[in-house]
């Protein structure tokens, strides 16, 4: 008889955390891994600001999932666009576009978030976002392009135009961006004899009243002081109305002359939760304590895709999707579905969260670990050394750590690839939304497939 095959969807902090804990618990031929991903490495998401200002390379922090020699997992580089849990076929687009149909005992749904829009005229075609390693790479070259198209320029108009920059997004990964590249852009000036720095100006916007509210009103005004006094001009209780090529419309009525807009307010799971046409909170696939898909037989769901009770809090409290509740969902999945494979009991998901950190780059951070909350240098020690011990791998950590040293000792760098300065990308280039299927058509290619037992 075939051992069963267990399928998991994504290689983020939650998907790989699973697929390594299965792999060291389950005894050899006690079933087959099988983990679908459109790139063989697992993306260290929180430092990808770092990349975008060149403090760190791309490489840091994509810890590749194929250096071990000893996992026994199978990688399918492609990208999962539908699930048919009564069929328990998962539907499967490879890098190669061949569409196919995976058949699955367990499958694990770590398919992630992608960044959250709205009905905003022009958005789409004239945002970019920071959610995947090749956005991080394109803004750093087009915020550099900016510069040496505003110094090539004898327009006045054009060169303030390119000079102007507008983030929004008043959380994590917007706060992180706008502080980590307007040290760069002001770095990066002082080699344009012909730019006057006093044009380059940084916006971040937010809807939300407070910036970072998860960190107390303390901290999120000793943020929101650090990036004032950088110049960094922070608007709250505003959005954007209209986006253009060379022009952002603010809520308030406001018109910026601006050719870089980028877009980090919030997230939203995967769209592949959307074609399982199960209960969903806020888009996330609601499961029980102990991960499971209730009425779906062999379906489990985590991480940012998944709404999993946050017991630590209670009153219907689900876990906010960060990594360190990914990571720890992942190893009590895997131990789960090896408790199903053994007809053994699960265990509930439980985990109080230990704080947060925000890095501004250079000397600057906020951070709250365990509720002490620190500020300036030690918040910066504190929210380093917790990216540092999160990475997986010591190749990850040991570049990391030198790229952090190197960027210390030799400031910033401005060299841009110029990869794509010729083909203006838009978030759905990078995040592939629209290419997930319908229910009708998750049937249709299901309807044929053979499941053997």
């Amino acid at each position: 008889m075939a051992p069963p095959r267990i399928l998991v969807v994504g290689a983020g902090f939650a998907g790989v955390e699973c697929v390594r804990r299965l792999e060291r618990r389950l005894a050899p031929g006690e079933a087959q891994i099988t983990l679908v991903t459109p790139f063989s490495y697992q993306l260290y998401l929180p430092l990808l600001p770092q990349v975008a200002s060149g403090v760190l390379t791309p490489q840091s922090v994509a810890v590749s999932l194929r250096r071990s020699r000893r996992h026994r997992t199978r990688i399918v580089p492609g990208g999962a666009i539908g699930v048919d849990t009564r069929a328990k076929v998962c539907v499967i687009r490879k890098i190669t576009d061949e569409i196919v149909n995976e058949p699955y005992d367990y499958i694990v749904l770590a398919a992630g978030s992608v960044t959250r829009t709205f009905d905003i005229p022009g958005l789409l075609d004239n945002a970019r976002g920071m959610k995947t390693l090749a956005e991080a790479a394109y803004v750093r070259d087009h915020v550099i392009a900016q510069l040496d198209l505003a110094d090539a320029s004898h327009d006045e108009a054009e060169r303030a135009s390119r000079l102007q920059f507008v983030v929004v997004g008043g959380g994590y990964a917007g706060t992180e961006t706008a502080a980590c590249l307007q040290r760069l852009t002001t770095s990066a000036v002082r080699h344009y004899p012909r730019l006057d720095a006093r044009l380059i100006k940084w916006h971040l916007i937010d809807i939300a009243p407070k910036l970072m509210p998860e960190l107390g009103d303390k901290l999120g005004q000793a943020a929101l002081e650090v990036l004032r006094k950088r110049n960094i001009e922070v608007s709250l209780g505003v959005s954007i109305a209209k986006a253009g090529p060379e022009e952002v419309t603010f809520t308030d009525g406001r018109v910026l002359p601006c050719r870089t807009l980028i877009w980090t307010a919030g997230v939203a799971a995967s769209p592949l939760i959307a074609t399982l046409g199960a209960e969903t909170v806020r888009g996330r696939l609601a499961v029980t304590p102990q991960l499971s898909l209730p009425g779906a037989d062999g379906v489990f769901s985590l991480g940012d895709a998944a709404a999993v009770p946050d017991l630590a809090k209670g009153d219907g409290a689900v876990c906010p999707p960060t990594a360190q509740h990914a990571m720890r969902q992942g190893r009590v999945l895997a131990d789960n579905l090896i408790a199903s494979l053994r007809h053994q009991p699960l265990r509930d998901y439980v985990h109080k969260d230990l704080g947060l950190v925000v890095d501004l780059g250079g000397k600057d951070a906020v951070s709250k670990p365990l509720g002490i909350e620190l500020r300036g240098l030690p918040a910066q020690a504190v929210a380093r050394g917790y990216h540092w011990s999160a990475l997986r791998t010591n190749v990850a950590k040991t570049r990391v750590a030198t790229n952090w040293m190197l960027n210390a000792v030799a400031g910033d760098d401005f060299v841009r690839t110029g990869f794509q300065s010729r083909k203006p990308a838009t978030l759905r280039d990078f995040e592939y939304t629209d290419a997930y299927l319908t229910p009708e058509q998750i049937k249709e290619h299901t309807a044929s497939a053979v499941i053997k037992y």
